[in-house]
């Protein structure tokens, strides 16, 4: 059984995002390091975004928790984004941000490297985004 202390440690990650509308494709190559807190997990990525061969600085920040055999991904300032099963990966839940649609998927089959894939629809976004997790 795969818990949350399974996901502590640090990360490359690269993630490749297809820009539906614009046509366009870019990519983020960077480092996400977990780490334990009193309430759960912190998850901080950091590293380049680079589109249009371009780079900037990129970070984001995630809190995450366990909850009845689930982990459950907020954001920064404590907003729910969703959950999912560590141990069977599969679809997390959805989220809508405004109109926008966001759906997702985890796969652990090649466990303890790691993918994620986000397809995200709607009035202002038309995208998809894979992210590759390899344990450092």
């Amino acid at each position: 059984m795969r818990g949350l202390l399974d996901f502590l440690g640090n990360f490359d990650v690269s993630r490749e995002i297809e820009d539906r509308r614009a046509q366009a494709k870019s990519r983020f190559e960077g480092q996400a390091v977990i780490t334990a807190t009193p309430h759960g997990a912190s998850y901080v990525e950091t590293g380049a975004l680079i589109m249009n061969d371009q780079r900037f600085v990129a970070q984001r920040q995630y809190h995450w928790r366990e909850d009845a055999g689930q982990i459950c991904v907020s954001f920064a300032d404590g907003r729910p984004f969703h959950d999912f099963d560590p141990n069977t990966g599969g679809d997390a839940t959805e989220h809508l941000c405004g109109n926008d649609l966001y759906r997702g998927g985890y796969d652990f089959s090649q466990w303890s490297c790691w993918e994620v894939t986000w397809t995200v629809q709607g009035p202002r976004k038309d995208y998809v985004s894979t992210t590759w997790y390899v344990r450092r």
